[in-house]
């Protein structure tokens, strides 16, 4: 029996949010790979559709009170904590009420997209490592899915490569179906970077929309994986000199992410 510990994150897990099959695969994917003997730590964003009382969420005030840096502004990181019903696993919160004490995710009741989203993944990227460093929890392998996330596999393998727990760790990338149209403001290169990255490192997110996100995940990933089978190949085109694997949803699936975690950590 592996071992290894995981660090999944992502923007919604069932059953506390789903708009997206994120949330079901960031369900299932932890459980199965905790029941094979891998220690699991799930970080996402505390969106305001999360009912806190329901889902019985409480701060955990000894990781909580860091102040997050995007762009010239700080703001506080608040951490809450609840358990999955009928599974022995946590999930924390990355909350703030600036960025995620809103009724819905990343539109507004008009179907717009907020503008500001660029900021709230950016202080999520952060918000996780931060989180993860005062847990004093050494991952092996960090995976992170859907755009949100993608800036952690480039904060660690610059700002935070010599940082004792991550050091090691190897990042999974995983990409859905869940492109935007929206382009962001020019300064999303500022507010990205961090001690020990040039403007050179971000070259692949000057577009300043979907798909720089996409292509920042993927080139610091060390495995980059298409969650969704029929995106295959307009991800083709999107890269050029980055292996993307296909793991299929099939009865195997499950003992696939197996076999990549610990062919990773090798």
């Amino acid at each position: 029996m592996s071992k290894l510990r995981i660090l999944y994150v992502a923007s919604e897990i069932n059953p506390f949010l789903q708009t997206s099959e994120v949330a079901d695969f960031v369900r299932k994917l932890p459980q199965a790979m905790q029941e094979r003997g891998m220690e699991i730590r799930i970080l996402v964003p505390r969106f305001g559709l999360i009912n806190e009382r329901k889902n019985r969420l409480h701060e955990v005030v000894r990781l909580s009170g860091i102040n997050i840096a995007v762009g010239d502004e700080e703001k506080p990181l608040v951490i809450k904590v609840a358990s999955i019903p009928n599974a022995k696993l946590q999930v924390y919160f990355i909350d703030n009420e600036d960025y995620f004490h809103r009724k819905s995710v990343f539109f507004d009741k008009e179907d717009n997209f907020y503008d500001d989203n660029d900021e709230r993944a950016i202080f999520f990227c952060k918000g996780v490592l931060e989180t993860v460093k005062k847990l004093g929890w050494v991952p092996d392998i960090v995976h992170c899915n859907d755009w949100m996330t993608s800036l952690i596999p480039m904060y660690l393998k610059t700002t935070y490569k010599n940082d004792p727990i991550f050091k090691d760790a190897k990042t999974v990338f995983s990409i859905y179906n869940n492109s935007f149209s929206y382009k962001f403001d020019e300064d999303l290169i500022d507010k990205v970077k961090m001690i020990d990255i040039e403007d050179s490192m971000l070259s692949n997110l000057e577009s300043a929309d979907y798909t720089g996100f996409i292509k920042i995940g993927a080139e610091y990933a060390d495995a980059v994986i298409n969650a969704e089978e029929d995106s295959s190949e307009s991800l083709s085109d999107l890269f050029t000199d980055k292996k993307i694997d296909t793991i299929e949803k099939d009865e195997n699936f499950l003992d696939s992410y197996y076999n990549l975690y610990n062919e990773l950590v090798g």
